[in-house]
């Protein structure tokens, strides 16, 4: 039994970017993402990316877009750059702090959809959380690169900044926005 059969090309580019992440993840710790090892991660990653862009240019133009896509696009996106900044902790490239901030933000928000979905609101990808997922997967790229030129390095320090930036302002759009989901608990 084929569970991708009745899915949409999208929704598939969506299951293969979470698929992708285990051996993005075993290229990352098993070679410490140098040589090869860190050029197979950069293209895993980098793959990874390019199914977001796509699923969600395809899933408009073709109007496909289901309520599927609208909860695991987001969760897809959040697992494969969570994995990354795990991995880039682990080999010394970002500060934890980073990544505490950044998955608090996914958590917070992933709980928020939940309530949400208890109520039959579905919530989309905003453009502040397009923003985002944007800014952080150029940092992971930056980040896995390693160049050691100094430009490199103050882009990647930059790029951490941002990415921190534009995930506290995501959560408080993302709040905001939706703030009559959390007045319908009760």
């Amino acid at each position: 039994m084929n569970p991708f059969k009745n899915m949409n090309l999208p929704n598939k580019l969506t299951c293969l970017r979470m698929l992708m992440i285990v051996p993005f993840v075993i290229c990352m710790l098993a070679g410490r993402a140098v040589g090869i090892w860190m050029v197979l991660s950069l293209v895993l990653f980098v793959g990874a990316s390019l199914t977001d862009l796509l699923d969600g240019k395809i899933a408009r133009a073709r109007h496909l877009i289901t309520d599927f896509g609208k909860f695991m696009d987001p969760l897809a996106d959040k697992l494969l750059v969570c994995s990354a900044m795990i991995c880039l902790v682990d080999l010394k490239r970002l500060p934890a702090w980073v990544c505490i901030i950044i998955i608090a933000r996914e958590f917070i928000i992933s709980g928020f959809r939940l309530i949400a979905s208890d109520n039959g609101i579905v919530i989309a990808a905003n453009y502040w959380g397009k923003c985002k997922t944007v800014s952080q997967m150029v940092m992971v790229i930056l980040l896995i690169a390693n160049l050691k030129l100094p430009v490199f390095t103050v882009l990647g320090q930059i790029s951490i900044y941002v990415a921190c930036a534009l995930t506290v302002i995501s959560l408080v759009t993302y709040i905001a926005g939706n703030k009559n989901v959390l007045s319908e608990q009760k």
